[in-house]
């Protein structure tokens, strides 16, 4: 449940966004790998790259030497326009590309800068608040503390399905919220919002006039049905999409998170205050990578073959893991989150699962803040990436239950 929590003050903000791997790192400083390591901290997919990538870049090298357009270009808008309508089919001739859709440098650029025209749309509010998961991803509390609003954090654990209660919601907090922060499927839980959660979201947004940021960069890895999307349950309700903002990119539908290429969809009066700031303060894609995107968003082969590995790998860690550390398959995305409490908690086990069998994992503290009763929520977990293929997930989840299980 949430609770008010004062503006940081510049400690606090050091510790607020500092990078879960600087801590990481630090954690493990000066302990060698016990065997040969293997990587299960970062989310960087491991796998092969789409063959499409290479001959598209050779064909536009020459662009280059060219200014690319901040807003993305036609056919890249057109492209992830199109994609948005083959993805929700209801939204397909919906979404215009000229009105309902931006580039973005990334997704996590967007989710970064979308903060300010967000704030500057709520200037009445005396003291704003954004509501974020508790765990979450840093640039959500990045954003609320350089926007000058107030960070609060929804616990979202087991209890409450891994995604915030927002029945638990005063009306007093909603009423001075100027954004929500929604991942689906979570990071790093894997839980999938269903129509019925989306709706929700959208009805509070709606009410209380602040902006829904829908993080759905994860919703092309999923372990059964398609999850259902923000922007399509927005239409739904009143057949357009205002307060609804959708994030998405291809680091991880495509694994080509050196792209830097993502895109934000939905509000369109939203869109042209935030293309107006992103005109000057924010950084283009360039045009051969943007070309590469267009190619991307119009290729499903790639991803299905790219969803097939990950299914392999969670194939491999319900053989291995069975219930060990409350194991269970997720929804979506490429991570498991592993209760380590009888290990010591999630920093124990990482710096024993280096020291021991050269397994790096993600404690799960550092991606969670304590919550008014000064508890974490997610101090006894550790995050495991599983985007290597699935030889290298076997050997290495094998190694952590005979460390630890």
């Amino acid at each position: 449940m949430a609770s008010p929590t004062s503006i940081p003050t510049l400690a606090e903000l050091d510790r607020l966004v500092a990078s879960p791997f600087q801590k990481l790192s630090a954690l493990l400083d000066g302990i060698a790998p016990g065997a040969e390591p293997i990587n299960f901290s970062l989310g960087e997919p491991q796998g092969a790259l789409p063959e499409f990538v290479a001959p598209v870049l050779n064909e536009t090298m020459a662009d280059f030497t060219r200014y690319p357009p901040i807003r993305g270009t036609a056919d890249l808008r057109s492209a992830i326009a199109t994609w948005l309508g083959q993805r929700y089919p209801t939204l397909k001739g919906e979404i215009g590309a000229d009105t309902h859709v931006l580039a973005l440098n990334g997704s996590r650029e967007g989710l970064f800068s979308a903060i300010f025209p967000a704030r500057a749309r709520r200037a009445d509010v005396e003291t704003p608040a954004v509501l974020i998961p508790n765990p979450f991803y840093q640039a959500y509390a990045a954003a609320a503390v350089a926007g000058g609003a107030e960070p609060v954090f929804l616990d979202s654990e087991a209890e409450t399905g891994f995604l915030p209660d927002l029945d638990a919601l005063s009306d007093d907090l909603l009423d001075r919220t100027i954004v929500l922060y929604l991942c689906s499927p979570s990071n790093p839980q894997g839980a999938v919002a269903d129509g019925a959660y989306w709706e929700k979201a959208v009805k509070l947004a709606r009410k209380h006039d602040f902006l829904l940021f829908a993080d759905e960069c994860y919703s092309e890895i999923y372990t059964e049905e398609p999850p259902e999307g923000a922007l399509e349950v927005a239409f739904a309700a009143n057949g357009g999409f205002s307060n609804v903002l959708s994030f998405n990119s291809l680091s991880k539908r495509s694994g080509l998170p050196g792209l830097r290429s993502g895109f934000i969809a939905g509000d369109s009066e939203f869109l042209a205050s935030f293309g107006r700031f992103r005109n000057v303060a924010c950084p283009q894609t360039p045009l051969p990578l943007q070309a590469v995107a267009t190619t991307a968003w119009a290729d499903e082969a790639h991803v299905a073959a790219g969803r097939r590995i990950y299914a392999e790998n969670f194939d491999v860690a319900d053989e291995i893991l069975g219930d060990c550390f409350g194991y269970q398959r997720p929804q979506g995305g490429f991570f498991l989150w592993l209760d380590m409490s009888a290990a010591g908690g999630g920093e124990a086990a990482a710096k024993t699962l280096w020291k021991v069998c050269g397994v790096k994992v993600l404690p799960g503290g550092y991606l969670a803040r304590e919550d008014f009763n000064g508890r974490n929520p997610g101090q006894d977990h550790v995050r495991v990436a599983l985007v290597h293929g699935p030889a290298v997930t076997r050997e290495g989840l094998a190694r952590i239950v005979t460390t630890l299980g």
